[in-house]
Order: C-alpha cells, then structure tokens, then sequence
C-alpha cells in the first residue's frame, strides 16, 4: 500500500503486508474495515470471493462528528460521544469475528478539528483502534479506487460526498487521476452566512473552480456517499422506478435537476416517510441537492451513476494485486456462488461450452452475461420448487454484485427464471421486465431454456452426452447424440429441446454419431 504520509512524515500502512499473498487468501478474505466520517461511522466486513466481495457485517450509526465544525472548529460533543460508544462496540465486535487488524480510516472531521488528534488518542486508548486520518486527497483516491473494485471500466469522475468536504478524483483505465477535496459538505455548507442567495453564490464558486480543475464534459459522474444515494432514492420514487437497488442506479442530468426541483417542494417528514431515510440523513438532503444541481450546471456530465462502493471498498482495492484487479466481479462473485450453493461445482463451465454454438456471435458484454448466468444456474435448487423460478430471479436483482447494470440485473434474473420455468405470465417480478426491450427478453428466454435444456441433459458434462449446432439456412437446431447421449434422451429432455429450438424460431432435428 502507497500509505498516508502524515505532517511529522510518518507513513502510515493500514493493512500492514498485502491481505492477498497467498492463493488461499486470495480466494476467502474477511477484512474488517472502520470509515469515520463527518456524519456517520461504518464497519463493514467484507468476506468472500476477493475480487467480488460480500459484505459480511454492515453497520453504522450517525453520530454527527463534523456538525457543526465550521463554526467551532471542533468535533460536536455529542457526535464525539455518540462515536466512542460506536467504535468500542465495532473494536469488541471485530474481537468476536476473529478480524485482526480492524482497519479505521477518519476523513474531514477528525482531519480538521482542533480537538481531532484528542479523539483519536482517546479512541486508542479505550478501543484499542487506531484511527488512520487521511487529507482530502488521499480520501478522493480511496473513493476512487472504490468505485473501480465495481466498476472496473469505469471512467470520468468521482465525486464522494460526505459531511464537511466533497472530493473529485479522476477515473480511467483502471487507474485513479488527478482529484481535489472542496468544502462543500452539507454540515460546512449549514454555516454559510447572507441566505439562500449567499449560499447558492458559494456553492457555485467553489464548484466551478472545481470544474476548471477537473474538466467539464466528463462522461460519467459516479456518485459516491450517502447523501447522493438518499436524492437517488427520491429520484426512484418521483419516477416511480421498479428496482430499489441504489448500487450503479443512472441519472440523466435533466433528471437529476428535476428531483431537485421536486425536493425543494416536499418536507423532511414526507420524505422520510416515503422512503425510510433516516432524520440525520434526510436532514442533509436539501443542501445536497443544491450541490447537486449546481455540480451537473458547472460540470456539464453527459450521465450520472450511484455507487454503493467508497472508501472502505478502496481500501480492500488497495491490496489486491493487478492479476486480480483485472479480473470481471461479476464472474468471479459467480464463480463464488457456484462453488458455495451449487450442487456440483464446476458444472457452470461445462454448461456455457456447450451452449456455445448458440451464442457464437454475442457481443463481450452479452457473453459475460451468459458464463454468470451458467455459474448461477443451480445455486437456488434449495429453495421449493413453487417458487424457485422467482426466488433466482429475485436473487440476482437485489444481489450485492458489481460491474451489473440494473438492466443486466434483469436480464441475468429473467434468463434464470426461464431456466427453471418455460412461461413469465403472471411472474410478481414483471414490473422490472419493464427496464428490457422486447429483443432482450427473447434473448433471456432463450438463454434460459437453452440452461434448462443442457443442466438436465447430462448429470456430468453435457459435450459427452452431444453437440448443438445452429443451421440458419436449413432453419434447424441440430443435437448430434453421442451413445452416452442417446441412453440420456429420454422424454423430459425430448422436450426441453423442442422448447429451446421454438424459442430461436428453429425446427429441433436430433441425429446420432
């Protein structure tokens, strides 16, 4: 890890030696990770497929720190309070997880406050914890790499909200550009003096002199913090909007100005009720949005993207070598689903090779969609058989995977509801069909009885029961038998095939070597 260079030049290593030396690691990590923030203080512990990891533990409390900062210089009392008794409970929590070290990152509010270096003394000393406080800058680079642990591809701009400052950080090709911290954070914002005219004057000064330093134009802006994710959920209810998963939840900038506009007409406790945001949370939402709308005036991005992953996912991002780094989350948290629910492991491999022939010509971001569905194929068979077709459906669209866009999410759940059930009528999930086109839900059906088809074929390996082939011309789906797969051919099978070949529109021909 690059580390935090602090004022006495000490640097200072969080994780200490790379959590991913060795292959076991790599494979099956719990990493505790602590974010204390100007607003909230977060643990979560990670656990799972390294690449693509499952949040084991999650928990966090709103204690404040930051309000009131600008004003007194100093942590609020109660936050600090508030925050003490949160960090003690996370240092027991993580002893009875086995998690050694629980790593703690501080951002703005400890960063800045007179009585800051006092907390984190005081915090090791009652805790045990070390609290790693980094500069705007180095905060900017965590959030970054956090977004690009879920979005691999990701590029244009980082903006991480939090309570005392907003960071931009540059995004591309996997690497993490120039970034700048501003303050303009809701609780810094609270102090600004001459009214709403006064405020919205400010809030347009700094962010434009933010845009002369980062750039204007920018493709996507990945929104990173909680109040960016509570006006995105307002947003879905305003639109009426079928999913409710926040993680990679897209705006357009004209949408965007227009839920502010909407926020300015409602009260706290409409919202609140609405959507189950917290006071302390909800409370901030009103300057944020005038942050918001005054980010996509000066900064002009052609799109807006919510991301779910921070600081805390940066810091696992950190440790992971570039081997690793390059690899897809979406099939390696697959892969991770396969091997811990299916019933044999490995079988998703075979599956997508022999359904390749129907599939040769699918673009990449198509055929990554197509090996998760095949690793996901069997890892809902537990649940009963009534509401099996639904469950994985449903599984997939609320699952905490990344690198999956909300249409992905529907399209991989629809192909999977189709693995296990010919007919969509009457599905309880066909408000979120709505986010496909009618192409894409053929395609996700045949996908899915094509799975159907080849998951029953042959218990082992399919490739050594036969062999499909699509014969446009003759308007044929050929399934060549071999002596393995003719004894397996019986009449379930007979007619999953038909069922696959009249969803490509074809006439289903079966021969023998």
């Amino acid at each position: 890890m690059n580390g935090v260079v602090t004022a006495s030049g000490e640097t200072i290593e969080p994780f200490g030696r790379s959590l991913f030396e060795r292959a076991s690691e790599r494979a099956l990590s719990r990493v505790g990770v602590v974010d204390v923030g100007s607003n909230s203080i977060r643990m979560v512990v990670f656990d799972g497929a390294a690449r693509s990891p499952a949040y084991f533990y999650n928990e966090k409390v709103m204690a404040g720190l930051g309000q009131g900062l600008a004003t007194t210089g100093m942590l609020n009392p109660d936050g600090a309070q508030r925050g003490m008794t949160a960090l003690k409970r996370f240092a027991a929590l993580a002893e009875g997880m086995g998690i050694k070290p629980l790593t703690c990152v501080a951002t703005a509010a400890v960063r800045e406050a007179k009585d800051g270096p006092a907390f984190r003394k005081a915090v090791e000393k009652e805790t045990g914890l070390k609290l790693w406080v980094i500069d705007g800058e180095e905060e900017a680079r965590l959030s970054a790499q956090g977004v690009l642990l879920g979005w691999p591809e990701a590029r244009g701009l980082v903006c991480d909200i939090g309570g005392n400052s907003m960071e931009l950080a540059e995004v591309a090709d996997g690497k993490v550009g120039k970034r700048i911290s501003t303050p303009l954070g809701p609780f810094r914002l609270q102090q600004v003096k001459g009214g709403e005219a006064g405020l919205r004057d400010h809030i347009r000064k700094v962010m434009e002199n933010a845009a002369d330093k980062m750039g204007r134009g920018h493709d996507q802006i990945y929104l990173v913090g909680g109040s960016w994710r509570a006006i995105a959920r307002l947003d879905m209810l305003r639109t009426d909007y079928p999913m409710t998963v926040l993680h990679e939840y897209r705006m357009t900038p004209e949408a965007a100005i227009d839920t502010v506009k909407w926020i300015a007409g409602k009260t706290i406790p409409e919202m609140r009720a609405a959507t189950g945001i917290s006071q302390s949370r909800m409370e901030l939402v009103p300057l944020a949005s005038q942050v918001l709308k005054q980010l996509v005036e000066s900064l002009k991005p052609k799109s807006l993207a919510v991301s779910s992953y921070g600081i805390r996912e940066g810091l696992l991002y950190e440790q992971m070598p570039a081997g690793l780094r390059s690899r897809d989350p979406l099939i390696e948290a697959a892969r991770f689903a396969e091997r811990q629910m299916a019933r044999m492991p490995g079988f998703g491999k075979k599956l997508y090779q022999f359904l390749q022939p129907l599939f040769a010509k699918v673009p990449p971001e198509r055929d990554r969609l197509i090996r998760a569905a095949c690793l996901l194929h069997d890892t809902t068979w537990r649940t009963h058989p009534d509401y099996r077709a639904d469950a994985c459906f449903d599984n997939v669209t609320r699952a905490n995977m990344a690198a999956l866009s909300h249409p992905e999410r529907v399209f991989l759940g629809l192909s999977l509801l189709h693995r296990y059930k010919n007919s969509r009528s009457n599905s309880p999930m066909a408000p979120l069909f709505a986010l496909l086109s009618e192409e894409e839900m053929r395609d996700a059906e045949v996908l899915g009885k094509a799975m159907r088809f080849g998951a029953m074929f042959s218990v082992k390996d399919p490739a050594e029961a036969g062999t499909l082939k699509v014969l446009p011309k003759k308007g044929q789906l050929e399934l060549r038998l071999t002596k393995i797969g003719s004894a397996l051919m019986g009449e379930v099978a007979e007619a999953r095939f038909r069922a696959l070949a009249s969803a490509l529109g074809l006439e289903p021909v079966v021969t023998q070597d």
